[in-house]
């Protein structure tokens, strides 16, 4: 399992995050990596990465977020396999808060988007912002997004765990979101497909023209309220204090009313 191959690096970094490597009596164990099964074909392609015996089944049962959710799951028992993946830094059994990047050599764009597809998110936010995110409880694999992004993009994080789960949220968003996205997810690399999808809108987004500026912000003081009860037009106030006439007069109307105190 060369991990300067790409595919083999996207694989190794997926199973590192949503896999689970099991022991059994003696040297029996189970490689197993459950996914939904409208991501199946990448399971397939995993099974054809593979020059050893493995299989895909499909289950369905109730979870937390469908009463019915049909899942795929793909399972791997070679004695060799698992222990070169298990060399290569897949850890047995929990794995969540010790897994880290390789030792050696690895294409390190390829991991990471196995990783993201894995446990992250790819899209866009309700106004639009395109995002691209990763959950991880590793501090070593937080610090490895958070350095590979800031090669790439130079946008800088220092995640901290989060107090509901004790995890890294690292997040990203608009320009710094949509480079990164472009440069894991290239034309027809291996990643889940669904993905990649959004990952073409993406680096096809253009940042919208920008909206008309709000309402002037003022600091009012009583040198100003008194600047503006002593003009005798409004737009002497304005040539004098340097803001909009919508501003004053809307500041005037507010101490005639009685809403802010005058002067002294």
């Amino acid at each position: 399992m060369d991990l300067m191959v790409p595919e083999y690096a996207y694989m190794f970094g997926f199973l590192q995050a949503d896999g689970h490597l099991a022991k059994g009596v003696g040297q029996k164990g189970r490689l197993s990596v459950e996914i939904s099964a409208r991501d199946v074909d990448l399971l397939r392609a995993f099974q054809k990465l593979t020059p050893y015996y493995s299989s895909i089944t499909e289950r369905t049962r109730s979870t937390n977020f469908a009463e019915t959710h049909t899942a795929a799951v793909w399972s791997l028992c070679s004695l060799e396999a698992r222990t070169t993946l298990n060399a290569l830094g897949l850890p047995y059994g929990r794995k969540s808060k010790t897994i880290a990047p390789p030792s050696g050599e690895f294409s390190r764009r390829d991991y990471l988007r196995g990783l993201i597809d894995a446990d992250g998110s790819v899209g866009f936010t309700s106004r639009g912002m395109p995002f691209i995110s990763l959950s991880t409880s590793s501090t070593t694999i937080g610090a490895y997004m958070c350095s590979y992004t800031r090669m790439v993009t130079g946008a800088v994080r220092h995640p901290t765990r989060n107090r509901r789960d004790n995890a890294y949220n690292i997040f990203y968003a608009g320009k710094a979101a949509q480079a990164l996205t472009s440069d894991l997810y290239s034309p027809g690399c291996l990643s889940l497909s669904r993905k990649q999808a959004v990952a073409e809108r993406i680096t096809n987004w253009v940042r919208p023209r920008a909206k008309k500026p709000g309402p002037e912000r003022i600091e009012w003081t009583s040198d100003k309220d008194r600047i503006l009860l002593s003009a005798e037009t409004i737009d002497e106030a304005c040539a004098k204090l340097g803001h909009s006439q919508n501003a004053c007069r809307a500041r005037l109307t507010k101490m005639l009313d009685g809403l802010v105190p005058l002067p002294d």
